[in-house]
């Protein structure tokens, strides 16, 4: 195995590892010796690729709390094909408890993803991975080191129950947080249902950012077929973490980097898989960043017209009513998905299995047309997203139109401002607040410089006093992000955000807000003439974060119409191997 049998392949001399552990020096003697230290034999490691297993698990992330097991599964994998593992911990970036949010760390995950494979022995690497921001973290540090590597989903886990009702994680918590404030359930029944909401390790088993995120990199080809939609619990989940362990080194022995694997229509089918979907808006954000580190071309423009296209086909929560992740895999799951989309797809593109898409998903029938629909029977003729832009987003907003209210897509209304979100929380419920259905709630300083790290708080809550008449969606635009389990008519993304001077830091309490989703329009009705004269008595506000990462993040971050990376990490030469090991 380790000396090949195709012309192409490499020689152990030709390991990237070899100039650690193959070379006679001062250096190499060094790295040996510290291997044997470990209780290694030099016949473990010495002429063999070296697999770098990037690992996120923490005990402050539940979606990943398997990890500790599933990277000794990929171990047995590694050492089963004739490589050596080594495990490598990396920043635990989880929803649950992080603040301001999440996405303030995506980018510094990148980092220490590339740096972690460029400073060390590593030969390949498996990227363990599967909340919001593990996967694109991941894969565009990887992407940036340019080694073969193979990305193993936390996937997604058990359904949940309460009181005979199946229960969605993120989507339930929201709905029926405004049971609560409309006094339609208790807080005895609130709390009850705490227990019942998350039922095992993995990601939300709603179509969420982590779901959308897992498809979307293996339509991209960077994931072993059918991996992302195999529930964290099931059997299967461990002997697919084992199978990616064995594949990762025939990867490296075949030199399969991702500069060889990547195409246009690698970046597409990311794409149109997450607007088949009904995937989350954070999706865009994170594909747009990847495919920019691949040096491939993605943008706003291109997303919309791809969504134009392609069908609303996964009849899933928070789009649908019903059916959670592992319906979906069981109905045939994301290989039965694909295949269904295959017209929509870039069939030839490769994936790290060594075949093409199309060979990856041929014959995968669907079990239940309900979950998996068909082409010409969808959820939704168009895809579950949409791209804006007019005067209030001269460089674009987006809106996922498939969990909002049909009736509120083509809606004018007058402005319910809100500063930031600790003047939201003060007034909001506030009993005099001059608000109606036909508001247009307007938050400000939540995008990337604002939040800082554009927090999830894009799904305003509706104002209690009209949750009390029954009003259950209403326009709601920010510069924030929602959570992909989230749903309503929610504007998101403004760009430029008004934390750098936008149109979003021009809008006034009642100016006419008018939304267009079928013309793709956002505009604010107010004279140009008038805009100016805000515009230059607008002042930028006073910097609060001076020192260590979050000044190197605002120094660096970009709008989230290009992907909400830091500008000197995005593509360019790739960062030179060292003269000396």
């Amino acid at each position: 195995m380790a000396e090949g049998t195709r012309g192409s392949r490499k020689r152990p001399e030709d390991l990237r590892s070899h100039r650690w552990y193959g070379v006679d020096d001062l250096r190499a003697f060094g790295h040996r010796s510290r291997m044997l230290q470990m209780g290694f034999s030099e016949s473990d490691f010495r002429g063999k690729p070296v697999i770098g297993i990037i690992n996120t698990w923490s005990e402050l992330s539940p979606c990943h709390f398997h990890f500790r097991t599933r990277a000794e599964e990929v171990k047995r994998g590694v050492w089963q094909a004739g490589g050596f593992p080594v495990e490598l911990p990396a920043h635990p970036v989880t929803e649950q408890y992080m603040k301001p949010t999440s996405m303030l760390y995506r980018n510094l995950l990148a980092m220490e993803t590339e740096e972690l494979a460029r400073s060390q022995p590593c030969d390949g690497l498996v990227l363990l991975g599967g909340c919001d921001k593990t996967p694109p973290g991941l894969v565009m540090g990887a992407l940036s080191a340019g080694l073969p590597f193979i990305f193993v989903p936390a996937g997604p886990m058990n359904s949940g129950s309460w009181r005979g009702k199946t229960l969605g994680s993120g989507s339930d918590a929201w709905k029926y947080h405004a049971e609560l404030r409309a006094g339609t359930i208790t807080p005895a029944q609130w709390k009850d249902m705490e227990g019942g909401m998350a039922r095992s390790f993995g990601t939300c088993m709603t179509a969420g950012t982590a779901a959308t995120m897992m498809l979307a990199v293996e339509a991209m080809g960077l994931t072993l077929p059918g991996a992302s939609s195999i529930p964290a619990a099931d059997s299967a989940h461990p002997r697919m973490a084992t199978d990616s362990g064995k594949r990762i080194v025939e990867m490296v022995w075949d030199d399969e980097t991702p500069a060889k694997l990547l195409s246009q229509g690698s970046i597409d089918n990311a794409v149109a898989a997450t607007m088949a979907f009904g995937g989350s808006t954070n999706a865009i954000i994170h594909i747009i960043a990847m495919a920019r580190r691949a040096g491939l071309e993605l943008d706003l423009e291109r997303f919309d017209a791809i969504s134009r296209r392609v069908p609303l086909i996964a009849n899933l929560r928070p789009n649908g009513d019903t059916y959670l992740m592992a319906d979906f895999f069981f109905a045939g799951g994301s290989r039965a998905f694909l295949n269904r989309l295959s017209p929509h797809l870039d069939l030839s593109a490769k994936t790290v299995s060594g075949a093409t898409l199309g060979e990856d998903i041929a014959g995968a029938d669907v079990f239940n047309a309900e979950i998996i629909r068909p082409l010409d029977r969808p959820l939704q003729a168009e895809g579950g997203l949409a791209v804006l832009k007019g005067s209030l987003a001269p460089r674009g907003a987006v809106i996922k139109t498939s969990a909002a209210d049909p009736r509120l897509l083509s809606h004018t209304g007058p402005a319910v401002v809100f500063e930031n979100y600790a003047d939201l929380k003060k007034r909001l419920d506030d009993p005099d607040l001059d608000v109606t259905a036909d508001s247009v709630l307007v938050l400000r300083s939540a995008g990337p410089q604002g939040g800082p790290g554009m927090p999830e708080w894009g799904m305003m809550p509706i104002p209690q006093k009209l949750l009390k008449q029954g009003v259950r969606d209403m326009v709601r635009l920010s510069d924030a992000r929602m959570s992909g389990t989230s749903y309503g008519t929610c504007v998101l993304h403004v760009a430029p955000e008004s934390h750098v001077g936008g149109p979003l830091a021009l809008v006034r309490e009642g100016d006419l807000i008018r939304l267009d989703v079928p013309n793709r329009k956002l505009d604010l009705l107010v004279e140009e003439a008038e805009l100016a004269r805000r515009q230059a008595a607008w002042q930028a506000p006073t910097r609060r974060y001076a020192r260590g990462w979050t000044s190197m993040y605002l120094d660096q971050v970009t709008q989230a119409d290009v992907g909400c990376d830091l500008r000197f990490l995005e593509a360019g030469e790739a960062t030179p191997e060292p003269d000396i090991y």
